[in-house]
């Protein structure tokens, strides 16, 4: 299996899915506070699974 980079888009999503759900556990996030914090775990392991398919499929 080759693992190739993964698009910038597919990166940029990722990558904010990752700090959304990292920093909405310390820091109050007013703009989205009745949803993000119930989710911050999800949002977390959402990214990181964007990241690898990015890395596993060849055109995503």
């Amino acid at each position: 299996m080759r693992l190739s980079a993964p698009k910038f888009m597919t990166w940029l999503v990722a990558v904010i899915l990752g700090i959304l759900g990292i920093f909405s556990k310390w820091i109050p996030l007013t703009f989205l506070t009745s949803y993000v914090p119930n989710y911050a775990y999800w949002f977390l392991v959402a990214g990181f699974v964007i990241l690898a398919l990015g890395n596993l499929l060849k055109k995503f």
